[in-house]
Formats: C-alpha cells, sequence, structure tokens
C-alpha cells in the first residue's frame, strides 16, 4: 500500500519488484522484508494530466523505461529511456522520442513489450490530435518497433514499401493503446486500445496495417455524443479488431495467461480496466477469435492500471485509488 499513482511493474528477481509512480517515482519493493525504497533516476519528465513516469520493463540488465519526456515551451512526448538497473541511481539515456512534440497532456499510449530478445515495440497515443493516427510522417498514433539500442529494425514497414513512414512506426491508426502482450503461445504482439465513448478493442499488431482512428472509431461515438469518424462501418482499409466494447470500459493494461496457478486460463486473454475497475477473462480460440468474457471481478480494489504474471503464474495487479499492489493466487 501507500504507493503514489502507480502505473507500471516489472519483476526484477524472485523477491523484488519494480514499481513506477506516474508522479515520478521508481519504486523497488521486496516482497520478503515487505520494504520498498526510491530509486533515484535522471529522467527529464513532465507530471500532467496523464503524463509521467509510465511503462517499466526489465529485461536481462537493463530498464526499459517509457513516459512522458519534457520537451520544453510547454510540449512533451512519448519517449523511451535504457538504463542499467542499480538499486543505487538509474541512468537512463533516451533510444526513441516521438516526433514532434505536442502541447497536450493526453494519450501518451506507453507500453512496451519485448519479442525475440532483440524487438521492442511500443505504443505511442495519437495525444488527442485525432486524424494525426493517420499521418505516418509522424510518431502519434502508432505502434513503434526498434532494436534494444533504439536502432531500426531493417524489415520495418519503411523499407518494405512505406517509404513515406517514419522508420520506426510499425503499424498507424491507433488512439491510446494502454495495453501490450507478447503470447507465450505464437509469439504475437496484441494490443488494447482505449476509445472514446465506446470503441475499446483487443487486436493484434500486424506491419504496415492501420487502424482506422479516427476515420473510424470502432463503433464508438465522441464524447458529446456525436458521430465518431468519416465512415460508420469497418472496411477492409483497416485491420479488424478481435474483439470490441461499447460503451467503453476505459481498457488498460493486458496479459496473455501462462502458468501453473490458474492453468485452467492458460492461452486465455486477461484485460484490466479503469472505469468500471474490473478484471476481465477472454477466452481466445485458434488465436483468431474471442469466442467468450467474462468478468472474474468488478469495483473491488479500484482502477486497474496494470497486470504482470510470476513465474509460479501468480497475479500481480496495480491500482488506482487505493494506489496499491495486489496478488491473486488460488484459495487452496
Amino acid at each position: 500500500t501507500n504507493l503514489n499513482d502507480p502505473w507500471s511493474l516489472t519483476f526484477i528477481n524472485k523477491s523484488k519488484i519494480l514499481i513506477s509512480e506516474k508522479s515520478g517515482s521508481l519504486i523497488l519493493y521486496d516482497k520478503m522484508t515487505k520494504k520498498k525504497i526510491s530509486i533515484p533516476h535522471n529522467v527529464r519528465f513532465n507530471v500532467s494530466g496523464q503524463g509521467g513516469l509510465l511503462e517499466v520493463l526489465k529485461f536481462k540488465d537493463d530498464i526499459y523505461l517509457c513516459y512522458s519526456e519534457d520537451r520544453g515551451s510547454g510540449k512533451s512526448s512519448t519517449s523511451i529511456a535504457k538504463a542499467k538497473f542499480s538499486t543505487t541511481a538509474l541512468n537512463f539515456k533516451n533510444i526513441f522520442q516521438s516526433e514532434p512534440p505536442i502541447n497536450s497532456d493526453y494519450h501518451f499510449g506507453c507500453r512496451m513489450v519485448i519479442q525475440d530478445k532483440q524487438y521492442l515495440y511500443a505504443s505511442s497515443g495519437e495525444r488527442g490530435r485525432g486524424n494525426i493516427a493517420q499521418d505516418p510522417t509522424q510518431h502519434p498514433g502508432s505502434i513503434i518497433r526498434i532494436h534494444l539500442d533504439g536502432s531500426i529494425p531493417k524489415d520495418n514497414p519503411k523499407f518494405k514499401g512505406k517509404t513515406n513512414w517514419q522508420p520506426e512506426i510499425y503499424q498507424i491508426g491507433i488512439r491510446n493503446p494502454q495495453g501490450m502482450t507478447l503470447s507465450p503461445f505464437n509469439n504475437k504482439v496484441y494490443i488494447s486500445n482505449h476509445g472514446a465513448r465506446g470503441g475499446d478493442f483487443f487486436g493484434q499488431v500486424k506491419s504496415a496495417e492501420n487502424y482506422g482512428w479516427k476515420i473510424y472509431c470502432w463503433g464508438g461515438v465522441n464524447y458529446t455524443g456525436t458521430k465518431c469518424g468519416n465512415v460508420q462501418e469497418w472496411d477492409k482499409r483497416f485491420t479488424k479488431p478481435l474483439y470490441t466494447w461499447v460503451p467503453s470500459i476505459a481498457v488498460s493494461a493486458i496479459k496473455i495467461y501462462q502458468g501453473n496457478e490458474f492453468k485452467e486460463w492458460n492461452g486465455q486473454i486477461l484485460i484490466t480496466s479503469l472505469k468500471d475497475q474490473s478484471l476481465r477473462k477472454l477466452e481466445f480460440k485458434n488465436d483468431k477469435e474471442v469466442i467468450n468474457e467474462k468478468v472474474i471481478f468488478k469495483n473491488k480494489i479500484g482502477r486497474l492500471r496494470d497486470i504482470k504474471i510470476d513465474q509460479k503464474g501468480k497475479i500481480y495487479l496495480l491500482s488506482n485509488g487505493d494506489d496499491a499492489l495486489w496478488v491473486m493466487k488460488k484459495n487452496n
């Protein structure tokens, strides 16, 4: 308990967890001793609206941090930095900056996964700028794919026929993807996308494709209740989500479950939400179709911001409201 707006967690080892607080701290928590310390860092972040320190991810000896970077003159960007892990200080260096910096405190996206020990996927929200997500010469509203040092994979869309795309961009047409997961079963990357008043979705990340925002809003409407988008029905120009929510549940972090604690859930999708404060489970059929949705719990621990699964299959959740770290395990 007693966290301050927690946003993401990553496992350092069997006993230690690193937690990012949107307000600016990186907290190392020891499950065995129940002690927590704040690790100093050098990130030039901007805490405003939805911005701050966001996704944190450990891989080997490195820590990757996605955050809203203060770019000066009131502008900020979704940026990714990397540091060698240390309990005394984290000396981060940027490996990606979303361009252009924008004067907005909305829709940073900022989830990350690592695939094949060499590719870093990250989400860059459209910052409330709508159809900027249809402009591949700008990063906001896209899925980013880079190497772990920030260099550009040579099979990204830029080098496969999409010559006007920014080289880091892998997929476009996305509003505010606050969930991302790598399937341990098929090695594919999936996202959850936070729509407007409806049109939240779960879907696959696909090279050089377009999810349609804000031409198409996945069945949702504007916050004013008016029609959203230039077209009201999905068409073949756009990637089709695997599952949508209308009205919005404010979908956030996601995970495809693998573990022994809840063996019957292996291969199924766990979805967290902010607005209705629920943890949901989607049944996946042949990695292509969602055939059932079940609410596991709702309105119990506040707005669910992150979900991670340890090596034994226990489920860890971060919640806003009570600002706490929770663990789910079976009652024996």
